[in-house]
């Protein structure tokens, strides 16, 4: 058994999206339904629907930003009820069993990878495409829906399960909090949650942007400091600063000189994907032992966590909110970086009117 419901998908590589219907899966027992009520636009979705990260899987829904409620539960459901503010983000299943999954770790499985909440083969269904939140409901595992606290609003909370996440644990993870300076490259959809959460953190954090126009911005979001990078004495004021610095930009970068902004044993972790392999001269790592990483979303219950910080200091996505019939242009906007700073699609308008 299926259920049919709405949805904006793109029929192949590079087309733009159109009102369709797909299937979703039967509850099984461990399933919810979940009435999407927001869903983010990420810059990813519009990669994947533009063919960008290789062949992808169509026709494609996108879409894995999504707050909604519970409509329904499958018989063995002990996690969720009807009626509970919920998120999906990234991922919806993993194998379970390998080292990184019992350790809440998913979205490393090494058990066969992890499963996309869209352009991934769905194992439920065979070798049907995972379809995502650009529609009014899906069907989800319970244990791959997180619990989104009554003090986030659903709109503000959906960029939160892939941009709050993603900026999330790397900075959890490389300690930041007071007494730590953290630098955020690119105040855009990543770069403005790293702020807010840094911040919040109690980190003294530092926004270093191509220019100066979203000077402004940047402060208010809880930024000490903003620096354009475009300003080469920037390099030469700032050597040495930083314990952290989070690269949320896909933009090709001069790798060396972010590293010499580090201090001893300073990391810089990627969050953004360039289009080119990055390149790094050895002797920016060998003076004073600094790193360079990469860090991919979150785990389920590191994502709670997450959810659960935001709820507690205020934290919410600064965001726009589309119609449906708005998708293909903000696809342009973000492009063009005309959004400040997340869109978000109002799941509502989704339906052709009667």
């Amino acid at each position: 058994m299926t259920s049919t419901v709405t949805a904006f998908a793109a029929a192949a590589a590079g087309e733009p999206l159109t009102r369709t219907t797909i299937e979703r899966r039967d509850l099984g027992a461990h399933d919810i339904m979940v009435e999407i009520h927001y869903s983010g636009i990420c810059h990813s979705d519009i990669h994947q629907v533009h063919g960008d990260w290789g062949k992808g899987l169509f026709p494609m829904v996108p879409g894995h930003e999504i707050a909604g409620i519970v409509t329904g539960t499958g018989s063995e459901v002990s996690a969720h009820q009807v009626g509970d503010r919920v998120g999906v983000g990234v991922i919806i299943n993993s194998c379970g069993r390998c080292d990184n999954c019992a350790d809440g770790r998913q979205q490393y499985c090494t058990g066969g990878g992890s499963v996309e909440t869209y352009g991934d083969i769905d194992r439920y269904r065979g070798d049907e495409p995972t379809q995502g939140g650009y529609s009014s409901h899906i069907v989800v595992d319970e244990n791959f829906a997180v619990r989104i606290p009554e003090g986030l609003s659903l709109q503000e909370a959906a960029p939160l399960l892939c941009a709050g996440i993603t900026t999330y644990s790397p900075l959890k993870h490389w300690n930041a909090g007071p007494g730590k300076k953290v630098a955020v490259i690119g105040l855009g959809g990543l770069g403005h949650v790293a702020v807010k959460l840094a911040h919040a953190m109690g980190a003294e954090v530092t926004v270093l942007s191509q220019s100066l126009r979203k000077k402004d911005d940047g402060l208010k979001l809880g930024a000490d400091h903003y620096y354009a990078t475009s300003d080469p004495t920037t390099f030469e004021e700032l050597a040495g600063t930083f314990d952290l610095i989070i690269c949320t930009v896909s933009a090709p970068l001069d790798v060396d000189a972010h590293l010499n902004l580090l201090t001893t044993e300073g990391t810089m972790v990627y969050l953004g994907v360039p289009d080119q392999p990055i390149s790094a001269g050895v002797f920016s790592l060998l003076a004073g032992r600094r790193s360079l990483a990469g860090s991919l979303i979150g785990g389920i219950p590191e994502t709670q966590e997450m959810l659960d910080f935001c709820a507690e200091h205020g934290i919410g996505a600064e965001v726009e909110v589309v119609r449906a019939d708005q998708i293909n242009d903000a696809f342009k906007r973000v492009l063009n970086s005309d959004v400040r700073y997340r869109f978000v699609i109002d799941i509502s308008t989704l339906k052709p009117a009667a």
